[in-house]
């Protein structure tokens, strides 16, 4: 069950061993596996694959990074919306082996983004249930900074109404109202926050 990281991979080649990596779980069995092309890993056919903002079962745009939910309906064991804690994309088109089935990027981190800020824990769906609280708000990002004992909390939200004071203010409350900390609210530009899945991020220093 370890990574295969690309260094492994040129390792093995070296050795002369042509080797591909495959994504399953104890759960599911395979999910996805690599091609010769080794552009990302095809989606197995036994197995119904959707990518969901973390925290919540909200699917996300195509090639948005998010967590997998898996369905598989095996007679003998099915999961319905399995949340595998894993992050992936969807990548667009097909395999250039001709592999018709969607593809996704492959494992790219952890979805539990839960953190402790003052000596409470936030969870992403609580920062999801802010953003749904405003039909203005597309997308949100919490960024925790500071150094030990000195949190600082700012959660940035994608709008178009980026001059829009009153709904900062609005924002700001409901942070506090859902988390029960105080924390600035930045405007930011639709399309702006990184794409890759984090709902929470800590930057704090634990120098």
């Amino acid at each position: 069950g370890e990574a295969f990281p690309p260094s492994l991979r040129d390792w093995m080649t070296a050795h002369g061993v042509d080797a591909y990596q495959c994504y399953a779980t104890a759960d599911v069995g395979l999910i996805a596996y690599e091609t010769a092309a080794r552009e990302g890993l095809v989606l197995d056919e036994g197995v119904i694959v959707e990518i969901v903002r973390p925290g919540t079962g909200d699917p996300v745009s195509e090639g948005e990074v998010g967590e997998l939910v898996i369905t598989t309906l095996n007679p003998d064991y099915p999961l319905i919306r399995f949340g595998t804690g894993d992050l992936s994309a969807i990548l667009p088109g097909q395999c250039p082996t001709g592999r018709t089935g969607q593809r996704i990027k492959g494992w790219m981190g952890r979805a539990d983004q839960t953190t402790k800020i003052r000596g409470m824990f936030v969870h992403p769906g609580q920062v999801a249930e802010i953003v749904k609280r405003f039909p203005e708000l597309s997308k949100a990002r919490l960024v925790v900074s500071g150094e030990m004992a000195n949190d600082q909390m700012a959660l940035h939200v994608e709008t178009d109404a980026l001059s829009d004071e009153a709904l900062k203010v609005r924002v700001m409350e409901a942070v506090r109202d859902v988390t029960k900390l105080r924390g600035e609210v930045h405007l930011v530009a639709s399309g702006s926050l990184a794409n890759d899945g984090k709902v929470i991020e800590d930057a704090r220093s634990y120098q």
